[in-house]
């Protein structure tokens, strides 16, 4: 009997675990800084920092979120040091049950520039659907539609262009889940970039996964290809190493110090220029991240 199959909330998600994988916790750019509280009252504080090693500017944001779960209604506003502000109104399961509507909206009074993106997600069982709709560029209609059975996960999305009367972008993916593994397939920008992906969880403490990406457009010839592995070396700390067809080299680690509090730090070192004595430009990069939780 085929049964329905847990499906991602995006059809870019066909490959989340390969992406996390060889994406996440790859801190190579500069020092980061998250503090996370939150209160009784359903209310949770977020700050970010980070120092970008290239520029060496400061950027953050503050933001605030508070929960109405009795009534599905959560309120997100933010901050950030380019003085953008972001609101984003989320109303879940009240409705129809299943059924969530959200607006996000960004304002930069400094240069006036807004927007106003209007989101309705409805899933079930074996399926996941989303519409959007930009208010202020185009107006442009976007829906995307993830749908699975046995193991078995199809999604694609398409954009439409209200003004203009035409289909601007459209992409799809399909892939496989299993317990122990995963396999994805992109179609991506009007199906002239494809890429392929897998993910191999070895053991209880070992994850393995690749990445290829084809641009038919590309100047220049060749897949991209990139490979990665992860090592948990306790209940506190993993360790994580990538390296791409280029020669780039990426090695991480994270400590969780005590509950709540956890620090990471990444190194990328091109293998092509380690002998060169005065290499040009930023070769070797070294970054850090700190998460505070209360």
């Amino acid at each position: 009997m085929s049964l329905p199959q847990p499906v991602p909330p995006s059809w870019k998600d066909l490959g989340k675990s390969s992406n996390d994988l060889l994406s996440r916790d790859f801190h190579t750019s500069g020092t980061s800084l998250e503090v996370k509280t939150s209160t009784p009252s359903n209310v949770t504080f977020k700050v970010n920092g980070t120092l970008d090693s290239k520029s060496n500017h400061i950027t953050g944001d503050l933001e605030g979120k508070y929960a109405d779960k009795k009534h599905g209604l959560t309120l997100t506003q933010a901050w950030t040091t380019s003085n953008t502000l972001r609101t984003l109104v989320e109303l879940e399961n009240q409705i129809a049950t299943g059924l969530k509507i959200d607006l996000n909206t960004t304002l930069t009074p400094d240069s006036g520039s807004k927007s106003a993106l209007l989101t309705t997600t409805y899933k079930q069982p074996g399926l996941h659907t989303r519409a959007f709709l930009d208010l202020f560029k185009g107006p442009t209609f976007t829906a995307d539609t993830v749908l699975g059975r046995d193991g078995f996960l199809v999604g694609a999305e398409a954009s439409y262009n209200v003004t203009e009367g035409r289909v601007t972008r459209y992409a799809t993916g399909v892939g496989y889940s299993a317990p122990e593994y995963a396999v994805a397939l992109h179609g991506l920008s009007n199906l002239s970039i494809f890429s392929a992906s897998y993910y191999h969880r070895v053991s209880p403490d070992v994850e393995a996964g690749a990445k290829a990406i084809y641009d038919t457009k590309a100047t220049t010839q060749g897949i991209k290809l990139e490979v990665g592995c992860k090592t948990y070396l306790d209940n506190a700390a993993f360790i994580k190493a990538k390296i791409n067809n280029s020669g780039t080299l990426a090695l991480a680690y994270t400590q969780s110090l005590r509950p709540g509090v956890r620090a990471s730090f990444g190194l990328a070192l091109d293998t092509q220029r380690l002998n060169e004595a005065s290499p040009s430009g930023p070769v070797h990069k070294i970054g850090a991240n700190f998460v505070f939780e209360g």
